[in-house]
């Protein structure tokens, strides 16, 4: 993946809001958030400004003009300049057709699941099977109202979220089919190394 000189995918997030129209930047948060974009590139609110900044000094995007509404603070509107325009697309490009290393705290915790007792990964990934099943009802949901207002096409992002987490419901299942039934290879294995290390858990 290519390095960026603002690589903070609210980064992007900005760009192609600004490419609607220039915005001020509470304008700007507004509109991501009813959009959702806060959970489809885990936009970190905090560092909003931060990043408007860091745009701004690498000439991507540029203030169109200042203005006072009353009492409130002074306000800036800013547009997306030709290289920032440049950049978001380039940028989108690469994300859509390259294939990335993506590194969810999910796998981080399999990868070192050995340290609990089956018994409890199997607590453990029930808790998070029911979880899943509320959120793919909710989206589901959730998806059916807006394509009665909205075209598909700019619901991909849901649609795809709905899919990901479907496929790891289907898996979620199988590995606890395994876990509950004995079938899992290297299960007897791994009860016995916890109990060699005197693990209160199985």
């Amino acid at each position: 993946m290519k390095r960026r000189k603002v690589g903070n995918l609210l980064a992007l997030a900005i760009l192609s809001t600004l490419n609607e129209r220039p915005m001020h930047p509470y304008e700007m948060a507004s509109v991501l958030k009813s959009r959702g974009k806060d959970r489809d590139m885990g936009i970190k609110w905090g560092s909003f400004y931060t990043v408007v900044g860091n745009l701004r000094k690498h000439g991507l995007v540029e203030a169109a003009e200042s203005g006072r509404d009353g009492a409130r603070p002074e306000r800036t509107v800013y547009r997306i300049t030709d290289a920032g325009r440049d950049e978001m697309l380039d940028w989108l490009r690469e994300l859509l057709g390259e294939l990335a290393p993506e590194e969810p705290k999910f796998v981080a915790g399999l990868s070192v699941m050995g340290w609990l007792g089956p018994d409890e990964v199997v607590a453990l990934f029930r808790t998070r099977l029911a979880a899943l099943e509320e959120d793919i009802a909710s989206t589901r949901a959730e998806l059916a109202r807006l394509l009665e207002e909205i075209p598909r096409l700019v619901l991909l992002e849901t649609e795809y979220h709905l899919a990901i987490r479907v496929a790891e419901a289907e898996w979620v299942r199988s590995i606890l089919g395994e876990l509950t039934s004995g079938s899992m290879p290297g299960l007897a294995q791994w009860r016995a190394m916890l109990a060699e290390r005197g693990s209160t858990r199985s």
